[in-house]
């Protein structure tokens, strides 16, 4: 016990001294204000697993992580209007896709004007549209880091009872509190993506497309998860269903992409392909110094070898699922979770906080692997065998089969002869060891 309740109070410590060093490390507000409060939460988590008695001590914990480094912080940042532009982005994105049936400016100016996402992330907007931003309650349910929450959430919980144990524990770590509080944009896809999986791995291809199609109409970047689910689908349920989930997740990404792509297909294009690679009007943000983007800065050349290298890299795991294909959602998870790294490193432009999906990814698939904690009981007393067959309860409505009454009736003959001719070895009048009837006293 006090070796698990060390790993806990060594686990929240950690994630207290990585959040508490945003307010010092970081240029961008949003992430100080999360930084300086999670910190706290973290810490009080970290008490309350010495204090609390240990039966009660993890969710206890969690529970103190999760309101202070999700909770308090998310409702502080909305009510302020604080968020990276992201928030900004998808929120401007549902009022225009209402006013003009496009969520895409024609003429961005700036780096906040694009919209880098694909037409079903505006629906996260709607609120705010809706609902505008006068008084409080219009800001804290119009936000759309609040709706990035509850798709992401309710995904995870509808991925089955055995990842559910650990969801208030993977949505309090700073893997996902942090993306949650300031910006929430990729949460929603990672959530999808873990839900096509867990539907695949129970064999069902039609559920698993329908999560598939919403994950690609928000973000390109979910599309290798259709080859990693078809190659789970086939490797388990058989090639049909493989391709009956793969035209289901096309055909819904299509309907929910199409009718936008048709009406303004030049920034569509710009906007949500090249601007992201680095080849649109203005600079990405996205300027981590990542393999791809290091190469990219090269120029041109080096631009075409980040991309060459990335395709390569796209190559590579899809022949690792032609030739070994995941058996199971952990399988599947860790090899999406594989192309999603490389893809992220190998880029012309990125971040490293793009490699918290593949991260959640692997950390969801480990859920079930988890023992559950059994409470403490005493052992049962050791008994001895029983020498006759068990008794039957009066209560009991089973009937045996005539053939069990046949083997039963030949058993006890056999017995009764070995009885008959095994020889007694001890007067009877004496004392057996192996005998209960009482011997003659001297």
């Amino acid at each position: 016990m006090f070796g698990r309740r060390a790993g806990w109070f060594a686990g929240w410590l950690a994630a207290a001294g990585w959040a508490g060093a945003f307010p010092f490390a970081s240029g961008l507000a949003p992430h100080r204000s999360w930084g300086a409060v999670a910190a706290t939460g973290y810490l009080a988590a970290a008490v309350a697993v010495l204090v609390v008695p240990w039966r009660r001590a993890r969710p206890v914990s969690v529970a103190v992580a999760a309101a202070g480094a999700v909770v308090v912080p998310l409702l502080g940042l909305a009510l302020t209007g604080q968020g990276q532009s992201e928030v900004i982005v998808i929120e401007r994105s549902a009022a225009l896709l209402l006013e003009h049936g496009s969520p895409y400016l024609a003429e961005p100016l700036t780096v906040t004007d694009y919209t880098p996402y694909l037409p079903a992330m505006a629906l996260l907007g709607l609120p705010r549209a809706l609902l505008g931003a006068d008084g409080w309650p219009a800001r804290l349910f119009g936000d759309a880091r609040l709706w990035c929450a509850a798709v992401f959430l309710g995904c995870l919980w509808a991925t089955g009872r055995p990842y559910r144990r650990g969801l208030a524990l993977l949505a309090a770590s700073p893997l996902v509190a942090l993306p949650l509080c300031v910006s929430g944009v990729d949460l929603p896809m990672t959530g999808l993506c873990c839900l096509a999986l867990a539907l695949a791995a129970r064999g069902r291809p039609g559920a698993a497309g329908l999560a598939l199609a919403l994950a690609c109409s928000l973000k390109w970047t979910a599309w290798p998860a259709v080859a990693v689910t078809a190659a789970l689908l086939a490797a388990t349920v058989g090639r049909r269903a493989a391709l009956r989930g793969t035209a289901v997740a096309v055909a819904g990404t299509a309907a929910l992409v199409l009718p936008v792509a048709l009406r303004s297909p030049g920034p569509l294009v710009r906007q949500v392909f090249a601007f992201p690679t680095g080849r649109g009007g203005l600079p990405t943000p996205a300027g981590s110094p990542l393999p791809g983007r290091l190469l990219a800065d090269l120029g041109p050349a080096g631009w075409y070898a980040a991309v060459g290298l990335l395709l390569l890299a796209g190559l590579a795991v899809a022949g690792s699922l032609a030739v070994h294909p995941p058996r199971d959602a952990a399988g599947a998870a860790d090899r999406l979770a594989l192309g999603l790294c490389l893809a992220f490193l190998l880029a012309p432009a990125g971040r490293f906080g793009y490699l918290a999906l593949p991260l959640v990814l692997v950390v969801w698939a480990r859920v079930p692997a988890v023992p559950r904690p059994s409470p403490r009981t005493a052992p049962l007393p050791r008994t001895a065998p029983a020498l006759g067959p068990p008794p039957t309860s009066p209560h009991s409505t089973h009937l045996p089969h005539s053939t069990d009454r046949r083997t039963d009736r030949r058993t006890d003959r056999r017995t009764d002869r070995r009885t008959e001719v095994a020889p007694t070895p001890w007067p009877a009048h004496s004392s057996s060891p192996m005998t209960s009837r009482p011997g003659r006293a001297a």
